[in-house]
């Protein structure tokens, strides 16, 4: 036994106990790394709105906020429900009607659009300020006290309120999408593989390289929540491939005569060769999201690549340690496979080969149409939520009917702040929010010279709503709109309201929900290009490396794209409603588990022709040896992902999952189907651009075998 394999098989008990002893740390990790449920917190810190926010919670000591409508309560209940609410910790703000209005001035004297909030006989609007940020726990936890306070005619509508949601939803779910994953992908490979206790041992490893992977979380300080819900499933069904790939081979060296320790060793090296290409591949995809100045996707870039790391870790040294370990019972649980004999299916291919690159080439342009379809979504509700039969129930997050009673009562979708100079004159700041006003769509503005229009001075303003309005230099100004966040009537509107602030006061701010998320817009569209472009290029230069070919990549990069623009179009013909995170996502995921199939058949193609092979049975061989591992690895991943989009009530995490799997048999089925034909097509190319296969590599190869080197 020789080179690494021996080594690892000579220590096989001790990498055992340290592989143990490793989960301690690992599980205190996990416990000790916080959970970010906030997707806006991603957004470059340079960004005018975000420095906005910032200056919001630093000037007025305001960082969230939440709206809560009252329905059928009478005056005196409002005003007790919000003194209530202000005795909640980390409230900063109850602003409410009666505070707007001074008892002591008519009515009559304040403009139309606050007499319509105050004349409203069948509800009202609190707006509640934090003094922490919108997803600060702190403020999680705020939400959850003024709820109790809340009776059932009170509903607490906003960010904060939707996150909250999120994250109890969340916690009551993620424990079950490891289970479902394990259960389905356990299921999956006891049939197709030749053992019924392998898969035990496979998962077992991977569970443990997966606890390894979330406990070193704690260095990065937190982790989205999208990160966290599916780190653990994707790391166990991109990772699936490397401990089949070891099976496979381990079980060929017993099958040789080998005894079972040698055979180990020869399978570790083999493993470590052929998953070398692979792995580093994923690892670059999944690095190319660190490139997104949307810093969401560098959190989930580096936890999955750390996965496959500790997955091809994982694989060639615990994995091992356990087959050998659990011998006996391997041999005892050892079956045929359901798979059946590809020799066949192979043999169909090479002679039938150009109907298949036919169909290539006329589903490409359909899979392109739907794939440039725009049907991505901006609405964190509406993401959150679902749609159709997967949509939440008011049981499972309030915050949806909150929404729905602030749009039905009060004809708010969305609400805008501006920070002005507080000492801009009032005959200004009644000029700008008579003009925010007209604008379309916009229902109210709410600040000091909107509510005191041009009869009422700022002398004889309540008590307290001073405080609310005005801090440090600055004034605050509220804009309710009717338009939802993310829609273009939302994004024409904000626009205009920033024109119109700019010509009054050319140091405000306008911030909220909606101008953020009209910035993440323009920002994501940028990031996913970039992105897109990054992996497939690294990628290529990779799988260049990998098998010293000049064509070898740009075949294997069209057969991994066009498998991710098949999954990604048929969501555009279907008009699947994806969140925006989704589409970059799908496609570096998609692509680094469809390159491990496709470098595995490669790998052996190129090997059966340098083994002096004519091109149809180098091709047939490679073909025939690969679909198991191929079909076995796609289901793992299939029925892992599969099972927790069906079971997730989380309308992002659904989508994230059912597409995942859709991707895994497109990827599946494109490689062993297109990828033969292609080679049929093109050996006396690939031939021709690659080292080894050259006239004059295969030459020296034959002397070399006639000389007995």
């Amino acid at each position: 036994m020789e080179g690494f394999g021996g080594k690892v098989v000579k220590s096989r008990y001790v990498i055992l106990v340290i592989a143990v002893i490793l989960l301690v740390p690992s599980i205190f990790g996990i416990r000790a790394t916080r959970i970010n449920y906030d997707m806006l917190t991603y957004l470059p810190k340079d960004l005018e709105t975000v420095k906005g926010q910032d200056l919001l919670l630093k000037d007025f000591g305001k960082g969230g906020f939440s709206m809560v409508v009252t329905e059928n309560m009478k005056t005196n209940q409002v005003s007790k429900l919000a003194k209530d609410i202000r005795k909640v910790n980390h409230v900063d703000t109850v602003v409410n009607l009666n505070q707007v209005i001074n008892p002591n001035v008519p009515l009559s004297m304040y403009p139309e659009s606050i007499r319509k909030n105050v004349q409203n006989p069948n509800a009202s609007l609190l707006v509640v300020f934090f003094d922490t940020s919108t997803s600060a726990d702190p403020t999680l936890q705020a939400i959850t006290k003024i709820r109790h306070v809340c009776t059932k005619d009170a509903y607490v509508s906003g960010m904060s309120a939707l996150v909250q949601d999120l994250k109890n939803l969340c916690e009551q779910e993620e424990s079950k999408y490891v289970l479902i994953a394990v259960i389905l992908s356990l299921a999956a490979m006891m049939l197709l593989l030749d053992s019924y206790a392998a898969p035990f041992l496979f998962l077992l490893s991977i569970g443990m390289a997966i606890l390894y992977n979330l406990g070193s979380n704690v260095v990065l300080g937190e982790i989205s929540y999208i990160t966290k819900a599916i780190a653990a499933v994707l790391q166990l069904g991109v990772t699936m491939d490397y401990s089949i790939f070891l099976w496979h081979s381990y079980i060929e060296n017993l099958d040789r005569g080998k005894p079972r320790e040698e055979a180990m060793a020869s399978a570790v090296n083999d493993t470590l060769v052929s998953v070398t290409g692979s792995s580093v591949t994923t690892i670059a995809g999944f690095l190319a999201l660190c490139f997104m100045t949307y810093t969401m996707g560098r959190d989930l870039g580096i936890v999955m690549a750390k996965g496959v790391v500790l997955g091809v870790i994982a694989s060639v040294t615990i994995l091992p340690a356990l087959l050998l370990q659990f011998s006996g019972l391997l041999e005892k649980t050892r079956h045929k496979s359901l798979i059946p004999d590809t020799r066949s299916l192979a043999h169909h291919l090479t002679s039938k080969y150009g109907i298949y690159i036919v169909i290539f080439l006329i589903a490409m342009g359909p899979a392109i149409y739907g794939y440039t379809q725009d049907n991505v979504i901006y609405d964190f509700s509406k993401m959150f939520a679902g749609s159709g039969s997967k949509s939440l129930t008011e049981s499972q997050a309030p915050v949806i009917k909150a929404n729905q009673k602030l749009e039905e009562d009060f004809k708010i979708g969305t609400t805008h702040m501006i920070i002005a100079n507080a000492n801009l004159p009032s005959k200004d700041g009644r000029g700008m929010s008579d003009e925010i006003e007209k604008v379309t769509g916009v229902d109210t503005v709410l600040g000091y010279d909107a509510i005191l229009g041009e009869s009422v001075p700022r002398q004889i303003l309540p008590d307290g709503l001073e405080t609310a309005l005005q801090a440090k230099g600055h004034q605050l100004i509220l804009v309710n709109s009717r338009y939802k966040v993310s829609t273009p009537e939302c994004n024409r509107q904000i626009d205009r309201i920033n024109t119109i602030i700019s010509k009054y006061d050319p140091t405000a701010k306008l911030i909220g929900e909606g101008p953020v998320t009209k910035d993440l817009i323009q920002i994501t569209n940028k990031d996913f290009k970039v992105v897109s472009w990054i992996s497939i290029l690294a990628v290529f230069l990779i799988i260049l490396f990998v098998l010293k070919s000049g064509s070898l990549p740009v075949i294997l990069v069209a057969v991994i794209e066009f498998a991710i623009y098949m999954n990604l179009g048929i969501s555009g013909f279907t008009h699947l409603e994806m969140p925006f995170i989704v589409p970059v996502c799908i496609s570096t995921i998609q692509l680094g588990s469809t390159v491990d199939y496709a470098i595995l058949m490669s790998t052996r193609y190129k090997t059966e022709r340098m083994a002096g092979n004519d091109k149809r049975t180098a091709i047939e061989t490679a073909t025939s040896t690969s679909i198991p591992s191929i079909i076995v690895s796609a289901l793992g991943f299939f029925t892992a992902t599969f099972g927790v989009g069906l079971y997730s009530d989380i309308g992002i995490i659904s989508t994230f999952c059912n597409m995942m799997a859709r991707g895994a048999l497109i990827s599946m089925v494109s490689v062993i189907l297109v990828l033969p034909s292609l080679l049929m097509a093109l050996d006396k190319v690939i031939c021709a651009t690659t080292i080894g296969l050259r006239k004059k590599d295969l030459a020296k190869n034959a002397d070399a075998g006639s000389m007995g080197v």
